[in-house]
């Protein structure tokens, strides 16, 4: 597809979540994305948290979009042949194995850059290759943990909690897109490839330092306050009809407050003492949360959204996962899009988040588990018929 990197190529033997959001991305700006797998097994996700017996999981679908699938065993010698020929033709590769993964098969920074010094390798790791954690392996809710991002998420008295949001893995991939645009620019000017790499704990220390603000300053560590994160009033307050998502979340600063106790009736409390300031509200914050509640309790969480914005009060409605996918702002975005698969049918998918005027992202269904290793190893290795026979039929791709 055509786009900002439409001249880029990247070898892409990441799975499961961290690398493959790293290379989706990369792939709706228009690169062109090689997604390598063992033959017959490929990337996990196909079958993790599958809805469907015999077809790639959502888990997959949502990750893998608008790339080219090639199978390909690189414990084999014809396998590690073929790859280091693709390293040849490639301005990136990009890795998320454990700690050591790519060295086990030969294929390490030092062994690719020996093959083509303009490389960038891309190595995602849960805390990086050097450092006393290095050799440990990581999963999200691990990442979340060493960052201090679960010590500051949970009911105030309760127990650390995990945040939903994939900020380890995902995030990871992000600050990894990054780093590799960062190299490439750099390649253009100076010729010169690059190492690139993102620890799991790094990047969400970096997503959460917010969070460290206080600690910076009072040298304590943050408490756990739940709702009550940026001070009193709460956050989020029950509406009507009181299912388990009929919630809004809701921020007041400034003079907000007053205009708030004018929408939600009660002015003759403006200028009341007990409430006129943020120090004064943080004490009778329990008193607050319960007029509070008693007014967005009579009203839907899209009449309340809509009642605080039109006086300037950020508020939102709690979507929940199938409202997200059916809410009209995130579709009219094309965030929310529909992909019409040949082995699946039309679903809903996920969108490209970064929209730039100059490029325009058409989502395309993820490849089937090497459906493009024959189109690939003709089109840029010039691979005949013939050998890419023998190679199938030894397993090799």
């Amino acid at each position: 597809m055509s786009g900002p990197l439409e001249d880029v190529r990247i070898l892409d033997l990441t799975q499961v979540q961290a690398g493959p959001s790293c290379t989706q991305l990369l792939a709706w700006l228009g690169a062109d994305v090689i997604k390598l797998e063992e033959p017959v097994v490929g990337d996990r996700t196909r079958t993790e948290m599958a809805h469907t017996p015999e077809m790639d999981s959502f888990y997959y679908l949502i990750f893998n979009a608008n790339k080219r699938s090639v199978c390909l065993d690189l414990k084999s010698e014809n396998g590690k042949a073929v790859f280091e020929r693709l390293v040849g033709v490639c301005d990136v590769v990009i890795e998320n194995f454990g700690p050591g993964g790519m060295e086990r098969f030969s294929l390490g920074y030092q062994r690719v850059k020996a093959i083509d010094p303009q490389i960038i390798y891309a190595s995602i790791k849960g805390f990086g290759t050097y450092g006393p954690y290095s050799e440990y392996k990581s999963f999200e809710n691990i990442a979340q943990a060493m960052s201090g991002a679960m010590s500051t998420n949970g009911q105030a008295g309760g127990p650390p909690q995990m945040l939903s949001t994939g900020v380890g893995d995902s995030g990871s991939g992000l600050h990894c897109a990054i780093g590799i645009l960062a190299a490439l620019y750099r390649r253009q000017r100076t010729g010169a490839g690059d190492y690139v790499e993102v620890s799991m704990q790094d990047a969400v220390v970096n997503l959460n330092r917010v969070r460290m603000v206080q600690t910076l300053g009072s040298g304590e560590p943050l408490a756990r306050l739940g709702n009550r994160m940026f001070g009193p009033p709460a956050l989020v307050y029950q509406c009507r009809p009181g299912g388990p998502n009929d919630y809004v979340s809701l921020y007041i600063g400034g003079e907000a407050w007053d205009s708030l106790l004018a929408i939600i009736g009660r002015a003759e409390l403006i200028g009341d003492t007990r409430y006129s300031t943020r120090e004064a509200r943080a004490q009778n914050s329990d008193e607050i949360e319960t007029f509070l509640t008693e007014w967005t309790s009579r009203h839907t969480k899209y009449e309340v959204m809509e009642a605080l914005n039109e006086v300037g009060i950020p508020c939102g409605a709690v979507l929940d996962t199938r409202e997200v996918l059916e809410d009209p702002h995130l579709r009219a975005r094309e965030m929310v899009v529909e992909v019409d698969d040949p082995q699946r049918g039309t679903y809903s998918a996920i969108g490209c988040p970064v929209k730039l005027s100059s490029n325009t992202v058409t989502v395309t269904p993820p490849p089937l588990l090497g459906q493009h290793s024959g189109e690939v190893l003709s089109e840029l290795l010039g691979i005949g018929q013939k050998e890419l026979q023998d190679l199938s039929e030894s397993g090799v791709i």
